[in-house]
C-alpha cells in the first residue's frame, strides 16, 4: 500500500526525476535544520547542507547525473552573481580609500595559499585533484572548487583517455577544518591581542571621523556685498564649491522657497546649504556668517521627500539632463545607492533603484515624481529580464576561452568567475542596456542562499557516494593535516602584516580574514562574537577580488599539475 512512499524516500542507485528532487529537498531541509544548531556561538549555517548531502550520499541516495550537473552549475551561478551585485558598489568605492591596501594584502594571502599547495604537491605523493580539493576546502572557497571541477571536465573533454578523481572528496574532508580553524584563529587572536570590542569600536569610529568628510546642512546669512544681486550659479562658480542651496528666506519675511540656480541673492538673505563640511564652511566664511534663524527650518510650503528612480526614461540620465535644478522649485540634496550616501551633483548619473532625497514645494515634487517614477511597488517586483540578462552576460564572460602558451587547454573563467565579474561591472555602471543592477535585498539573499544550497547538495551527495571509503583510501586525517598548512601559514602571515605593519583595527581584521577566506560562517561568528557590523564592511571590500583570485589560483594549479 505504501510502496510508492518507500520508492520516493528510500535510497536507490538509479533515481528518476521525482526521487532526485526528493533527495535535493531532504538535503536542503535537513541541512538548514542542522545549520541552525549552535555550539557556543558557532553554527555551520548553510554549509551544513553539504554535510547533510554527504550523509545522504553515504547511505545510498543519488541524484540523476544530468540534474546533478545542472543544479551544481546553476546554483554556483546564482550564488556568485548575488554576491557581486550585493558588494559591487562598496567594492569599487573602497578602492579609493584604504580598500586598495586591504585588497593587496588579501590577494597576497590568497597567492601564498596557492604556493603552499604547490609545495605540498612537490613534497608529497598526492594527485593534483586532491591537492586542489584540499586547498579549496581548507580555505573554504566553494567557487574555487567549482572552477577546478570545470577545468578538469574541459581537460577530460579534450583528452578522453585521461581520468581524474573528484576534488570534491578532499574538499569535503578539509572544509570543516577550514571553517572551524578560521573561527578558532579569530577567537584566539582576540585573547592574544587582549582586544576590548568596545574600545576597538571607538577607535574605528574616531578613525572614520578623521578620514571621511561628512555631508551636512548649515544656515548662512548673506552679508557680503560682493554676492548681492548675483545668482546662485555665479556665487558657487566663483567660490569653486560643490554645495546645494536648498532653502532661501528673504530678510524680514517668513516665506521659504527652494531657489533655482538663477535665483539672485539679496542683502541679509538666509539660506540653507548642504554639502561636504569643508565646502559648506568655505561658503559661509566668504558669503557672510552662520545664521540662527529658525523660520527657514519650518516646513511651510517646503516638503522633504524620498523618491525612487523607477522610470526607465530617467535611468542613466544625469541630474542636469533632467533639468531638475531650474525647471522646478525643488532640490535633490542627496542620492542613496546600495547603502551609500552621495551628494547630488548635477553631473551625477542616476541608476535604477536609486533613492533621491528632494526638498521643494508639493507641486514641484509631484511633477518630478512623474519624471523619476517613484514606484516602490515596482521595486518589489522581480525584474527577470535584468536578472537573467545579467546571468547570461556572466555565462558568456565565463565561457570565453583564454589561450595561454604551454597550457594543455585554454583557460576559461567559468561559471564561478564570469557571473561575479558581470555582477561587479553591472553594479558599477548601473546596468548594461536593458539589464540594470537593482535587486532588492530580500531577493539577493534568497538568490544567494538558494544558489549555494543547490551547489552544496550536488557536491555533498556526489562526494558522499564513496566518502567513507575515500577517507580511508586517501587517508583523510593526512589530508586534514596538509590542509592545516594551507590555511594556517597564509593566515598567520596576514594577521602579522595587518596587525603590526598596517595597524589595522581588530574589527576590520576579522572582516579581512572572513573575506579573504570567503568564509560566511566566520563572518557571522565575528559579528556575533564582537557584537559589531564593522567586519561586514571589510568583508565586502576584499571578498570579490579574493574570490576571483582564488578561482584563478585553483584553475592554474589544475592546469600546472595535471
Amino acid at each position: 500500500m505504501f510502496e510508492w512512499f518507500y520508492n520516493l524516500f528510500l535510497p536507490t542507485p538509479t533515481p528518476d526525476i521525482t526521487q532526485s528532487l526528493i533527495t535535493i529537498m531532504l538535503a536542503i531541509g535537513g541541512g538548514v535544520l542542522l545549520g541552525r544548531l549552535k555550539i557556543g556561538e558557532v553554527s555551520l549555517g548553510v554549509a551544513a547542507v553539504m554535510f547533510m548531502g554527504l550523509l545522504l550520499g553515504h547511505f545510498g541516495y543519488r541524484i540523476q547525473p544530468d540534474l546533478l550537473v545542472f543544479i551544481r552549475d546553476f546554483g554556483l551561478i546564482l550564488f556568485v552573481y548575488g554576491i557581486g551585485i550585493q558588494v559591487g558598489p562598496a567594492f569599487f568605492s573602497s578602492m579609493k580609500q584604504e580598500g586598495l591596501k586591504l585588497n593587496i594584502l588579501s590577494v597576497s594571502t590568497v597567492l601564498l595559499s596557492g604556493v603552499v599547495a604547490f609545495i605540498l604537491f612537490k613534497l608529497t605523493n598526492m594527485n593534483p585533484e586532491n591537492v586542489v580539493g584540499i586547498m579549496t576546502g581548507a580555505v573554504t572557497n566553494t567557487p574555487g572548487l567549482g572552477a577546478a571541477k570545470t577545468t578538469l571536465h574541459e581537460i577530460q573533454a579534450n583528452f578522453p583517455d585521461r581520468t581524474f578523481s573528484d576534488p570534491a572528496i578532499a574538499y569535503a574532508i578539509t572544509y570543516p577544518l577550514g571553517v572551524l580553524g578560521i573561527i578558532s584563529m579569530i577567537y584566539l587572536s582576540k585573547i592574544v591581542f587582549k582586544v576590548d570590542s568596545e574600545m576597538e569600536m571607538r577607535k574605528f569610529r574616531m578613525l572614520r571621523i578623521k578620514s571621511e568628510v561628512p555631508l551636512l546642512a548649515k544656515k548662512c546669512r548673506i552679508t557680503n556685498d560682493n554676492f548681492i544681486d548675483k545668482s546662485v550659479y555665479q556665487v558657487l562658480k566663483e567660490l569653486g564649491v560643490e554645495i546645494l542651496v536648498t532653502r532661501l528666506k528673504r530678510s524680514g519675511k517668513e516665506h521659504v522657497t527652494s531657489p533655482t540656480l538663477d535665483t539672485h541673492f539679496q542683502k541679509n538673505d538666509v539660506v540653507m546649504i548642504f554639502g561636504k563640511e569643508d565646502e559648506v564652511d568655505k561658503f559661509i566664511q566668504n558669503a557672510g556668517r552662520e545664521s540662527s534663524d529658525l523660520f527657514i527650518e519650518t516646513t511651510g510650503e517646503i516638503r522633504v521627500k524620498n523618491l525612487f528612480v523607477t522610470n526607465p526614461k530617467a535611468v542613466h540620465k544625469k541630474l542636469v539632463e533632467l533639468d531638475l535644478y531650474n525647471k522646478y522649485e525643488l532640490k535633490v540634496t542627496r542620492v542613496f545607492r546600495s547603502g551609500q550616501e552621495i551628494l547630488a551633483r548635477p553631473s551625477l548619473e542616476l541608476f535604477y533603484g536609486d533613492k533621491l532625497r528632494v526638498v521643494g514645494s508639493q507641486e514641484a515634487i509631484e511633477e518630478v515624481e512623474k519624471i523619476i517614477g517613484n514606484s516602490e511597488k515596482k521595486l518589489l517586483q522581480p525584474d527577470f529580464l535584468s536578472l537573467f540578462g545579467g546571468l547570461l552576460v556572466g555565462v558568456l564572460i565565463g565561457s570565453i576561452p583564454i589561450f595561454i602558451p604551454s597550457m594543455p587547454v585554454p583557460i576559461k573563467l567559468g561559471f564561478a568567475t564570469g557571473p561575479l565579474l558581470a555582477a561587479l561591472i553591472i553594479s558599477r555602471y548601473g546596468g548594461i542596456g536593458a539589464v540594470h543592477s537593482y535587486i532588492n535585498s530580500g531577493a539577493i539573499l534568497f538568490m544567494k542562499e538558494l544558489g549555494i544550497s543547490l551547489f552544496f547538495v550536488s557536491v555533498g551527495v556526489h562526494a558522499g557516494e564513496g566518502f567513507y571509503d575515500n577517507f580511508i583510501k586517501y587517508d583523510g586525517w593526512l589530508m586534514m593535516f596538509y590542509g592545516m598548512f594551507i590555511f594556517l601559514i597564509p593566515l598567520l602571515f596576514m594577521i602579522i602584516i595587518a596587525k603590526y605593519f598596517m595597524k589595522l583595527n581588530f574589527l576590520q581584521l576579522t572582516g579581512l580574514i572572513s573575506g579573504t577566506y570567503t568564509d560566511s560562517a566566520a563572518l557571522a561568528f565575528s559579528t556575533s562574537f564582537l557584537k559589531s557590523d564593522i567586519p561586514i564592511q571589510t568583508y565586502a571590500t576584499v571578498y570579490p577580488l579574493a574570490t576571483i583570485i582564488r578561482i584563478l589560483v585553483a584553475q592554474f594549479l589544475v592546469l600546472l599539475l595535471v
